[in-house]
């Protein structure tokens, strides 16, 4: 592994992949984010339902964590429109979207909003289409991120079609990489419903770089209500993801047995807001740079 400017691909969705990348752009020579593209509520869910595309939001967020430091363009694309029949979408999703519509391509979108947004990394989603998540559970089986997202007592993540094809630059990320961080994030509406592209999991378990699992900093209502750490590691191993080592703040959260290496820091914001701190979470990470 690369001890200057090491390359990192940092994998799931939403609020805590933005927060790995936050982090990682503070020491990484290159930042990848391979994000799922299950989301079917909210904005990024009528654009689906609307236009055929890749959920447009957790790309969004990514791209925003990315964007240069104070960049105007990047407060707008989190500016949320008002009107008949814009309201409640973000200004980024409909830029997102609307270039994968003119182009085509996702990837080609997404390339040049972060080219726009002056984006240090790149963004590039999990799967080459966009996709169902479907969970099973003590209830039976339930279809849709959002009834999965409320579902307690879930035993296992899949996706249909069951196997999607990975994005190239998903796999190439990857590969290339020096450092895989999985999560912080919803551990089966983000950042399995990333992993769960067979491909991709595939290529996470033969990869040579140190794989990180960036434990969450308490457990998620419904989701992983009841749950340690140990138990969102063993969730992983259940779909064919093991990691070299984890980072842990079990300040609001148990430990447990956990079946790989720890590290136990403090990860949770310093002003008391919510989810990890970008600096000590950077300062962590970098540590375990070989």
């Amino acid at each position: 592994m690369s001890r200057c400017a090491p390359a990192v691909a940092a994998l799931g969705g939403g609020h805590g992949l933005a927060a790995t990348l936050r982090a990682a752009r503070r020491f990484a020579g290159h930042v990848t984010a391979v994000v799922s593209v299950a989301d079917d509520g909210g904005s990024s869910g009528r654009l689906r339902r609307q236009l055929g595309i890749a959920p447009p939001g957790d790309l969004r967020k990514c791209l925003v964590a990315l964007a240069e430091e104070g960049s105007p363009l990047a407060v707008a694309f989190e500016h949320r429109l008002e009107g008949d029949e814009e309201e409640g979408h973000p200004v980024g999703n409909l830029v997102i979207a609307g270039l994968a519509v003119a182009t085509g391509s996702l990837q080609t979108a997404l390339d040049e909003a972060g080219r726009l947004l002056g984006a240090v990394g790149r963004v590039v989603p999990a799967a080459g289409e966009p996709v169902v998540l479907k969970a099973e559970a003590d209830g039976g089986e339930i279809e849709g991120q959002s009834a999965v997202q409320r579902t307690a007592h879930i035993s296992r993540v899949s996706l249909v079609p069951a196997d999607p094809p990975a994005s190239p630059e998903a796999i190439a990320a990857v590969e290339g990489a020096d450092m895989v961080v999985i999560g912080p994030g919803s551990l089966f509406t983000s950042v399995l419903a990333a992993l769960a592209v067979p491909a991709l999991a595939e290529a996470v378990g033969r990869s040579r770089a140190r794989r990180v699992y960036v434990a969450n900093l308490r457990p998620q209502p419904a989701e992983t209500a009841g749950y340690d750490v140990a138990a969102h590691v063993e969730a992983l191993a259940a779909h064919g993801v093991e990691v070299d080592v984890v980072l842990a703040d079990t300040t609001a959260i148990n430990l447990g047995t956990v079946r790989a290496p720890v590290v136990e820091t403090r990860l949770a914001r310093t002003d008391g807001g919510p989810g990890h701190d970008p600096a000590r979470l950077a300062a962590a990470l970098e540590g375990l740079v070989g």
